[in-house]
């Protein structure tokens, strides 16, 4: 039988009544009175015990578990909050033929964050190229290529700003969420290991750092081979992984593969998908609230090969917060992308007409 947790008005009116009976001899305490205000701290008191307890109720549980109780859980059978990552990259000063950037010097971004330099880097001609990492790890040390760093503190021979260089200060990223963890936490308890099953080069590629979505394709080249697509939802310049997580992703494989395997990690190929809708109103509000919609859409529904349904299109419009009516300009019918594709949502534009 469940337990019916009392409200606070009903907790007040229980405390009233005990008063009552204890202490006024049945009589109902005045408006004002002490007993009233009594009745009132003790019930309160007794509510946040009840939340308490409420939610102590769901912590051990994997699908209603928060925070350090889910990461014990998870730990429980082998699973680890991925941790967050430092962004790295490089950037490049101007000075004096010979000047040195010494390693450990530090550099500021307009916001405050920072980022070290890794080791001593030399002058070639008027020109010092670095590499740096940030202090703080997550996407927030994420630095678009042409942006400036500022030295924290002079060094002989070079210019104070700094260009990022090459694609830029890339890599950060958040440490896990609780969404996330549970998900990988639910896949293993529900799709235990098999020893190189389908499911299991799905949750080998999830314990990457940043890897937020994998496919497996058995006999992709050919018998004895598997291949892995993978995407990473968390990353600002779109879902599709660079080289260098890609590299992480094969190397992780490589180490829990069955031995008679060969496994390949492959992004998919984009096919973008530009939105263009008219909204009536057509507010600020209303235009994030659509924004928000169709990246949950395709977050959702968007796999290699998957199909994108226009009906699906207008219905994350729909719902929305805040439309009342609205025109799908673009596009007229169902997204239907090759094998090897995966939608992606493109540019979003707000017609006027």
């Amino acid at each position: 039988m469940p337990f019916d947790r009392p409200s606070l008005p009903a907790l007040v009116e229980r405390a009233e009544s005990d008063l009552s009976a204890r202490l006024l001899d049945g009589e109902q305490p005045l408006r004002r009175s002490v007993a009233g205000v009594l009745a009132r701290v003790t019930a309160g008191q007794a509510h946040m015990l009840y939340g308490y307890l409420d939610w102590l109720a769901q912590q051990p549980f994997p699908d209603t578990a928060e925070a350090e109780y889910l990461a014990r859980l998870a730990r429980v059978w082998g699973i680890g909050r991925k941790p967050a990552v430092a962004a790295a990259g490089t950037v490049t000063l101007q000075g004096q033929p010979g000047a040195v950037l010494p390693a450990g010097q530090e550099l500021r971004r307009d916001d405050g964050t920072l980022y070290r330099v890794q080791a001593d880097s030399h002058a070639a001609g008027a020109t010092v190229t670095a590499s740096v990492t940030a202090l703080v790890a997550g996407q927030g040390g994420n630095v678009a290529a042409g942006q400036s760093l500022m030295l924290t503190s002079p060094v002989a021979g070079l210019q104070p700003v700094a260009q990022v260089t090459g694609n830029g200060i890339t890599g950060g990223l958040d440490a896990e969420d609780d969404a996330s963890l549970r998900a990988r936490l639910l896949r293993r308890i529900q799709e235990p290991p098999h020893g190189g099953a389908a499911a299991d080069y799905v949750a080998w590629a999830l314990e990457v750092p940043g890897i937020t979505r994998a496919w497996v394709y058995p006999g992709r080249m050919g018998a004895g081979t598997v291949g892995v697509a993978v995407v990473a939802d968390g990353l600002a310049s779109g879902p599709i992984p660079d080289s260098t997580l890609l590299a992480k992703v094969q190397a992780h494989l490589e180490g829990v593969r069955p031995v008679t395997c060969e496994v390949t990690v492959f992004a998919p190929q984009v096919l973008t998908v530009p939105i263009t809708v008219r909204l009536v109103p057509d507010s600020e509000a209303v235009r994030a609230a659509v924004r928000a919609e169709l990246r949950d859409l395709f977050a959702r529904e968007s796999s290699p090969g998957a199909v994108i349904r226009v009906s699906h299109l207008r219905e994350a419009v729909s719902v929305s917060p805040g439309e009342e009516d609205h025109v799908l300009q673009s596009p007229t019918a169902d997204v239907v992308p090759a094998s090897h594709q995966m939608p992606v949502l493109g540019d979003i534009t707000f017609a006027t007409a």
